[in-house]
């Protein structure tokens, strides 16, 4: 595949946008916060707060917005694995479901950052709910195919694992931290493989 985005599959165009949208807000939000923090005492949602982060929180709350936007789309893109097997193809289509929904939770969360209370727990807890489905179902669907690197399928049920196992065993702020960015590396190694399987 030659170097035009403009000509990618539109998978590969949102994941880099899903992991370039969220950073760059998320860490320009973390400058902005008035006072010490990180990922051992804060959760991410913190930097929304628009009480305990006045000058950032608008810029964190777009980010979920615009990521939300990019995600959306990033599912939709799955249907490039698709192949003629039925069972394959359902569970893509389960995945892209679960997975816009997930997509509308993250935009809510930024719509209802975390001093709205109630309304963002919700978006919030919805929000790391179906990520996690779609990281086993997205897994479980793609691990047999032919052109999927199965490095990629490992890393992305290690990670809906250990998010599941470390939120019971330590919980706190931290788990979050390690949810949102490991799911950002999965978006991006699965980008790398759609893009790969592409250019052949």
């Amino acid at each position: 595949m030659k170097w035009n985005p403009l000509k990618w599959p539109i998978l590969c165009t949102s994941g880099i946008l899903i992991i370039v949208f969220y950073c760059f807000f998320t860490f320009t939000s973390w400058a902005l916060y008035p006072s010490p923090y990180g990922p051992t005492t804060h959760y991410l949602s913190t930097l929304g707060d628009r009480v305990d982060s006045p000058g950032g929180a608008i810029v964190y709350n777009a980010g979920c917005i615009l990521t939300g936007i990019a995600a959306f789309a990033f599912y939709i893109g799955l249907y490039r694995w698709y192949t003629g097997e039925t069972w394959r193809r359902i569970l893509l289509i389960v995945s892209q479901l679960i997975g816009l929904c997930s997509a509308v939770a993250l935009v809510m969360i930024g719509v209802f950052p975390g001093d709205t209370g109630a309304p963002h727990m919700l978006a919030s807890s919805v929000f790391f709910l179906l990520n996690f489905m779609c990281l086993i179902l997205v897994n479980i669907s793609l691990m047999t195919h032919p052109k999927f690197m199965k490095p990629v399928g490992f890393y992305g049920l290690t990670i809906a694992i250990l998010s599941l196992i470390f939120d019971f065993a330590i919980g706190g702020p931290i788990i979050e931290w390690f949810t949102v960015f490991g799911s950002l590396g999965y978006a991006g190694l699965l980008t790398y493989n759609t893009f790969k399987i592409q250019s052949r």
